[in-house]
């Protein structure tokens, strides 16, 4: 299975939602809060084409995208493969 990173801050519904469905479909991920890491925030910012809103969620180097986008790559049953090494 790829690496899965996500960053996030903590009253952030989205970014629990998300985690949520990794943990039940029973990914492990790195979680990045940005809320106390402005650095994280940054590289964040960086790796996501300027994007600054959470969560921001990269399956290997794939820039996923967020919340919504995780959500649909899961109903188009997408997400599995993604995941597969």
């Amino acid at each position: 299975m790829k690496s899965v990173e996500i960053y996030t801050s903590p009253l952030c519904g989205f970014c629990h939602a998300a985690k949520r469905l990794l943990k039940q479909k029973g990914v492990e991920f790195t979680e990045y809060n940005v809320a106390i890491n402005p650095a994280k925030r940054q590289e964040m910012m960086g790796r996501a084409n300027g994007r600054h809103t959470v969560p921001q969620i990269f399956v290997g180097e794939d820039h996923v995208g967020g919340c919504d986008d995780l959500f649909d790559l899961e109903q188009n049953g997408k997400l599995d493969a993604m995941l597969a090494a």
